[in-house]
């Protein structure tokens, strides 16, 4: 019965695994007046709110949640580096909106740039960083939309990278700009600028401060971005973090920068008062598994999944549950399953993750069996 539980594993495939879900509040159940929001827990992905999530809107400079995205990704690939300087063309010169003033010819770094961008939301920044990584606005814009493919954002056309100017074209909605916002927040150097509430450059010649007032208002807010058009109204994508438990609040088309700022913090204080993160992972190590006829007298498993799950406060002490065969026979696959994880808290299963083969076991032929034998009796 044992072999036969083993070969039924082992030729199970790989399972995805299954993290529990929590409710998803909607329209009417949290005071939200803006048409469209979301809340999302950053780690897990999960939505534990939404209000036409899926409506596509003007983003205004919330857009620059994805060319700030590049730019990060560009600085860690090494393509950039944060002290490259960055010449203003006249184009990037010419914009308003907020903006630093850059005067044409003016050099700043890259750093100075992001800074900019960040806090103040500078549109002539962000053009001139666009066209400094791509040539042209018109090639960084083709750039993200493609990320924005990559990402999965399905209701998301951008047609130029600062949300400047209206157009039918240019789009996003509550969940894309939540996605975005967490892929952002994959790049923890977001931070050292989306925290800043009040800076300077040009020798402190010209004060920077911040266009996010929750970053004076709201307990452990982290950023992100700002935005403001006729046409998309007052947006926002807020992130907060208390005690490693992080939270992203996506708020389109408010009335005013209040209503914006008070829907985030409704949203927020929702996640923080009723929500943790629940280890997927037993503090003890896993067993090595016995392997009959491999060239190895073993194998080290490993789980495969997310590493947390989001759950409802106080639901107790996670129990960890261990489904594994006794002996396994080669040969083994590395990322072959071989096995299951259960996690539950008391009556509810939080999870169900497979575990997996952490190296590939060879089968042993004729001679290293002929040998291995020899080796026994010699050994008598």
């Amino acid at each position: 019965m044992k072999r036969i539980l083993s070969m039924l594993l082992l030729f199970a495939g790989l399972l995805p695994g299954r993290v529990f879900a929590p409710p998803v509040l909607r329209d009417g159940d949290l005071p939200v007046q803006a048409p469209s929001a979301l809340l999302m827990e950053q780690e897990t992905g999960a939505v534990l709110y939404e209000k036409n999530a899926d409506e596509r809107m003007a983003p205004a400079s919330v857009t620059k949640v994805m060319t700030l995205l590049l730019i990060l990704e560009d600085l860690e690939a090494g393509k950039i580096a944060l002290d490259d300087v960055v010449t203003a063309s006249a184009r990037a010169a010419s914009f308003g909106g907020s903006c630093v003033y850059l005067e044409e010819g003016e050099r700043m770094s890259v750093e100075e740039m992001l800074k900019c961008i960040t806090v103040v939301s500078a549109n002539d920044c962000a053009v001139a960083m666009a066209e400094h990584l791509s040539g042209t606005e018109a090639l960084f814009v083709e750039r993200m939309n493609r990320r924005a493919q990559e990402l999965g954002l399905s209701n998301t056309h951008f047609t130029n990278c600062t949300g400047l100017f209206d157009d039918d074209a240019h789009y996003s909605s509550a969940r894309d700009v939540a996605l975005m916002s967490r892929e952002l927040m994959r790049h923890p150097q977001i931070l050292d600028y989306s925290t800043i509430w009040m800076d300077s450059i040009r020798d402190g010649a010209f004060e920077l401060v911040n266009t996010n007032k929750l970053l004076k208002r709201y307990e452990g807010c982290t950023g992100l971005k700002t935005g403001f058009t006729s046409l998309a109204m007052y947006c926002l994508a807020a992130t907060a973090e208390r005690d490693g438990l992080s939270f992203i609040a996506v708020i389109m088309h408010a009335e005013s920068a209040d209503s914006r700022n008070a829907d985030a913090a409704a949203l927020l204080n929702y996640g923080f008062a009723n929500f943790s993160l629940c280890s997927l992972r037993p503090d003890t190590a896993l067993p090595t598994l016995p392997v009959e006829m491999g060239r190895k007298g073993g194998v080290p498993l490993v789980i495969r999944g997310p590493s947390r799950a989001l759950v409802p406060k106080g639901s107790g002490v996670p129990d960890y549950v261990l489904t594994l065969p006794e002996l396994l026979s080669a040969p083994l696959e590395e990322g072959q399953q071989v096995g299951s994880l259960t996690v539950r808290l008391g009556d509810e299963t939080v999870a169900e993750l497979p575990v997996l083969c952490a190296e590939a076991v060879e089968r042993i032929g004729f001679w290293g069996l002929f040998c291995k034998l020899a080796g026994s009796l010699i050994g008598l």
